[in-house]
């Protein structure tokens, strides 16, 4: 295969020449892309490992006190909110601060919204989580655009290098929630947000230090507004976010803005969201019609992407309470903290991802259609919920502990089913996004999880409510239709999405 060259945009940048095939036989801006991601997701997903037990742990025991249904709601509330704000940082970046910037910023942000939640009160608890989702939003759709940039659009290397790249982040998913689970068990869930806060900010570091290796690095952003225009929304966004503060406090204090109307009302701006963005981008002038075709067949995966993150998301939280009440956590005579659970998922996803790659460049123009690829995801993802009705059942009461394994052998389906979709659909993404809306048709991608993150801020608390099989069952069975249906649509699919293969 002959030296791949590297799509640039609008502004023409491009890492070194050299870089080309320094990591791996990718380019060398993977490696600094995934070493920002390493530590990324070990905060998040170290603090999400944490977070819906810290909920509902009682006070004395250094929790808030909720009920299980309402922790599982107001975990999987805030997840809707990081991938809302993603659609402003996809906006972010093409239009005001670039892609590099808007990184960067996400990362202090986070950074500092996990300092927040150090110190020990609820107060800042929530200080903390708004400023994780604003740095989120900013931080998680232009990373991924970044990464897509270091290659062309006809590159065999492409899913390659995303499955590579899902593998890095996944070290940092794996050991998140060993490290602040053991700190949340052992020393006070503050100092398990300490730790989440400590690795955010040497993934900023590393950030900065590999900055010449990365595509978008320019100050600039690739579709700039003009200068009045951009002052305008500036001002717009401030007045925008005060007016919104103040809001929200007056409603507070008011007593009608309840936590439960706050989850009602992010889950329906879920699903308004993406309606109208989908809208906005068919009915833009900005779109050729070559372009608007490919976003046809985008829907049907990103309704796919809710579909099985729906299932994934839960894994932070109905798994982990699950595992809390109804699992051992022994394995081999060693004991462990429930919250250890989380880190089996990020485990089987480092392993699995780099055979995933070996066999998609191993079969090159041979491997499955990105859609079917992406079927076969939401169908394991199904499957990990409806293997979970077998040791729940046949149980009248709650003081039943399955052994380790299942819950193990839950994450390992869903473990593979992740690298399947995640990889195929950013990668897919980024090869359907109209040119005028790079980083923003990445940001649409985040919004099919914070669709499934508001379906399921209403649906887990049932969790309470109905059996255990039967809440695992008909969410794994629905999860599986979705992935059969897609399978079903795979000719019209493959003929619309070209050149997508």
């Amino acid at each position: 295969m002959s030296r791949a060259t590297i799509d640039t945009g609008r502004n023409g940048e491009q890492p070194p020449p050299e870089d080309d095939r320094a990591f791996l036989g990718h380019p060398r801006g993977l490696l600094s892309l995934s070493g920002l991601e390493v530590w990324e997701r070990f905060s998040f997903l170290g603090m999400q490992a944490i977070l819906v037990l810290y909920f509902a742990a009682t006070v004395s025991d250094g929790g808030l006190g909720m009920a299980s249904g309402t922790a599982a709601s107001v975990s999987a509330a805030y997840g809707t909110l990081v991938y809302l704000v993603s659609v402003a940082g996809g906006w972010l970046a093409d239009r005001v601060l670039g892609s590099y910037r808007a990184v960067l910023w996400g990362g202090v942000l986070i950074a500092c919204g996990h300092y927040a939640m150090a110190v020990p009160t609820a107060a800042m608890t929530w200080v903390g989580l708004g400023l994780i989702s604003a740095g989120t939003g900013l931080l998680k759709p232009n990373v991924a655009t970044m990464v897509g940039k270091l290659y062309r659009t006809d590159d065999e290397r492409r899913d390659a290098g995303f499955a590579l790249y899902y593998m890095a982040i996944n070290i940092g998913a794996f050991a998140g929630p060993l490290i602040t689970g053991w700190l949340a068990d052992h020393q006070g869930y503050h100092w398990g947000f300490s730790a989440a806060a400590l690795g955010m900010t040497l993934g900023l570091i590393q950030y900065v230090a590999g900055r010449r290796h990365l595509a978008g690095r320019r100050h600039s952003a690739e579709f700039a507004l003009a200068p009045e225009a951009m002052r305008r929304a500036v001002r717009m966004m401030i007045a925008g976010a005060v007016v919104v503060a103040v809001l929200a406090t007056a409603l507070s204090l008011a007593g009608w803005l309840t936590m439960d109307r706050f989850v009602d009302l992010l889950t329906l701006i879920s699903v308004i969201a993406p309606v109208v963005y989908f809208w906005v981008m068919f009915a833009s002038p900005r779109v050729t019609p070559e372009e608007r075709g490919r976003l046809k067949p985008y829907i049907v995966l990103f309704l796919a992407s809710v579909a099985f993150n729906f299932i994934l998301f839960q894994a932070y939280s109905t798994m982990i309470l699950l595992a809390s009440t109804n699992a051992r956590t022994t394995i081999l005579g060693f004991d462990f903290p429930a919250g250890w659970y989380a880190s089996a998922l990020g485990a089987f996803e480092v392993l699995l991802a780099p055979v995933v790659a070996a066999a998609w460049a191993r079969m090159g123009p041979r491997q499955p259609h990105a859609s079917n690829k992406i079927a076969f995801g939401v169908i394991l993802g199904g499957l990990s919920f409806l293997l979970m009705v077998l040791p729940t059942s046949g149980h009248s009461g709650d003081t039943y502990q399955m052994a380790a394994w299942w819950i193990v052998g839950s994450y390992l389906l869903l473990g593979l089913g992740d690298v399947l979709l995640e990889t195929s659909g950013m990668s897919a993404t980024s090869k359907l996004a109209p040119k005028a809306f790079s980083s923003q048709t990445m940001s649409l991608w985040f919004l099919s999880l914070a669709l499934a993150n508001g379906i399921q801020a209403q649906t887990v608390k049932l969790y309470d409510e109905v059996s255990k099989p039967l809440y695992f069952g008909v969410n794994g069975g629905a999860a599986v239709l979705v992935g059969l249906a897609v399978i079903a649509l795979a000719p019209w699919l493959r003929r619309t999405m070209h050149p997508v293969r």
